[in-house]
């Protein structure tokens, strides 16, 4: 088994990238979100890896953080995902995205992922959900603003009814959850000021 691969990054395409290691170049099949961290050609990056063998063949698929490397192999255990959808998945949603649309039973956001149907995505959520740690997810959760001066049980109480107001306007948990925690909320806004804060940083994406 290979646990990870440290080396110089050598190549990178769109799904794939080369790591050389002890003069062996190896390719590793990793998430869109991987490509946009990565270090210039040249430079050294350690990769954490999944190694599947088939009988025909070897393919290696990896991640920056062994967290994500866990998600990927929490993912594939779900009937009907494999490593090339649960990469997909991935692409779509960062790992601490996943976690929080799980937890919130958001099908519809990771439905949205490249061959991930209404179906799957429910199955996903009905096997996992007890296995996502709501511990790992609750910085993720409105609750915990990011203002320094903000009141938990006043901007608390705030962010989750923003949250709601958005949800029935169409948008999902994921989104929802993702336009709170942008405002830097402070102790005197109320739910109507953290809406309005939220809309704006939507209208932007």
């Amino acid at each position: 088994m290979i646990s990870y691969i440290k080396g110089i990054l050598t190549d990178k395409d769109r799904d794939m990238i080369v790591v050389e290691a002890a003069n062996v170049g190896y390719g590793i099949y990793v998430p869109v979100s991987v490509l946009e961290l990565l270090p210039p050609l040249g430079k050294e990056v350690q990769i954490y890896t999944y190694l599947q063998v088939r009988e025909d063949d070897l393919s290696l698929f990896g991640f920056l953080a062994r967290p994500d490397l866990e998600m990927f192999k929490r993912l594939i255990s779900v009937t009907g995902i494999g490593p090339k959808g649960a990469l997909g998945i991935l692409s779509a949603l960062r790992s601490e995205e996943l976690r929080l649309a799980i937890l919130t039973g958001d099908a519809k956001a990771i439905a949205r992922a490249p061959g991930v149907g209404a179906k799957t995505a429910q199955r996903l959520i009905l096997d996992l959900k007890d296995k996502v740690k709501a511990d790992e997810t609750l910085q993720l959760l409105p609750g915990a603003p990011a203002g320094k001066e903000a009141s938990p049980s006043v901007s608390g109480e705030a962010a989750r009814e923003a949250v709601d107001a958005l949800v029935a306007l169409g948008y999902t948990n994921l989104e929802a959850v993702k336009a709170v925690r942008s405002v830097e909320m402070t102790k005197d806004m109320d739910a109507e000021a953290v809406l309005k804060a939220s809309l704006k940083y939507l209208a932007f994406l």
